[in-house]
């Protein structure tokens, strides 16, 4: 029964070999929150993963069953991508973000987590003194090892402090030296939940232009700022985007959390004219294919998995047709999030808990698929050790680059009343015991 005691905790730990609790992976702290339930006698309330709480999209279910039945599960799919997921990508991206992407440019891969890792590997060697990634942080703590196992340079700051107008002085310092050659950060921002104004937009986009920097932006939450509603496909207000200030950009497009769709593993990788054109003499010898979107498709993708799978392109493409024509209101099924977000923060509030990550501008931030919490006193790992002895699990925000002390809260995986009044049960008797 929870709270467990602290030798019991750090046994588990120890036997888990877990080396630093704040450096975990997410899927180190499942396994140490499933060793843990064990012990207890007890479920735990489960923050750490960002698994989708809904059910998947039944027309992307559809499409694919369909498209298995015509038999295409024995052809290799084309590596750049099926024609009809490249054209109703182009066409979703224009009506949801009123953005030109050629189709061309419209290329499917294994998950956004392909993606990010492969253009990674290709932004590492386009230029010559350019070898280091930027990213904005907190950020997706996947995506900073992904860096780690290519042997990247890595250079990273905490926006909370470099919000606004000093975000231009922080970059500036940054990106005059020369060395960035991209820059990766995901809007919405798992894990803080903030969102890039148009102001920062800007000024990332003017700079990444000023100084060769590709910016790759990782839209994996797409449409989940709910302050802003950008469901209705043609019409303004749409989403926002560096696309818009700098044809520098990359875009990260995910079926995981917009459809639901995690376990099918489609992303897009969406390029501009710029990028995929642009030819690099590394590329002409190494790959024998001088432009980025060539050298990325044929040298790179190939290598890494020969193409995505035929059927969730089917479903993709079905997915985003249907949100193009108005009849899949994917944001507004995406709502849920929301509801449970405010509910959960409520309870967190309530039990002497502070959102970190507050902001945006002077806006409170929007209800979605995550948030950060603190308690007073506590550092991020004594935060995390203590929620675990208490039956919460949840990432440090120091996983994610922040030097903020803090918890990342998901939201997802509190899926009915019995997991909302287990979280209010855990955090009513750690409050009692820590005020």
């Amino acid at each position: 029964m929870f709270p467990i005691n602290n030798e019991t905790l750090n046994d588990a730990i120890s036997r888990l070999a877990i080396i630093d609790i704040t450096s975990a992976t997410i899927r180190q702290i499942c396994s140490l929150a499933a060793e843990l339930e064990g012990i207890a006698e007890e479920k735990m309330v489960h923050l750490e993963m960002g698994n989708p709480g809904l059910p998947a999209e039944q027309i992307g279910i559809e499409a694919e069953i369909e498209s298995l039945k015509r038999g295409v599960a024995n052809t290799y799919p084309n590596i750049a991508g099926i024609p009809e997921l490249k054209l109703w990508g182009e066409r979703f991206i224009k009506a949801f973000l009123d953005l030109d992407v050629p189709k061309k440019g419209i290329i499917p891969t294994v998950g956004s987590m392909q993606g990010s890792f492969t253009l990674m590997l290709l932004l590492g060697q386009r230029l010559e003194g350019k070898d280091t990634m930027l990213f904005l942080n907190p950020g997706f703590p996947a995506q900073r090892n992904q860096a780690k196992l290519l042997g990247l340079k890595e250079e990273a700051f905490d926006i909370y402090a470099y919000r606004g107008k000093k975000l231009e002085e922080k970059l500036e310092s940054i990106l005059s030296k020369g060395n960035i050659t991209g820059m990766i950060y995901s809007n919405p921002n798992n894990p803080a939940w903030t969102n890039l104004t148009e102001e920062e937009l800007e000024i990332i986009g003017r700079l990444a232009t000023k100084y060769d920097v590709i910016v790759v932006e990782d839209l994996a939450y797409f449409g989940m700022d709910f302050r802003n509603d950008v469901s209705h496909p043609g019409e303004p207000p749409y989403g926002a985007t560096v696309g818009r200030y700098t044809d520098n950009y990359i875009l990260l497009l995910s079926g995981s959390k917009i459809f639901s769709y995690a376990g099918q593993r489609i992303a897009l990788v969406c390029m501009s004219e710029k990028v995929f054109n642009r030819r690099y003499d590394f590329f002409e010898k190494f790959y024998e294919m001088p432009s980025f979107g060539d050298a990325y498709i044929y040298g790179v993708l190939y290598c890494a998995s020969s193409g995505t799978a035929h059927s969730a392109q089917y479903a993709l493409a079905a997915m985003m047709e249907q949100a193009v024509k108005g009849n899949l209101p994917f944001i507004d099924h995406c709502r849920e999030y929301a509801h449970k977000a405010n509910r959960a923060k409520k309870l967190f509030l309530d039990n002497g808990f502070h959102i970190v990550y507050e902001f945006d501008g002077d806006q409170p931030i929007s209800d979605g698929f995550f948030f950060t919490v603190g308690y007073d006193g506590m550092s991020a790992q004594e935060l995390q050790l203590e929620l675990l002895r208490y039956g919460v699990a949840a990432i440090s925000l120091i996983s994610a680059g922040s030097e903020q002390p803090g918890v990342r809260v998901c939201v997802s995986m509190l899926r009915n009343e019995d997991d909302f009044a287990s979280l209010e049960k855990y955090l009513r008797q750690f409050n009692s015991d820590h005020k």
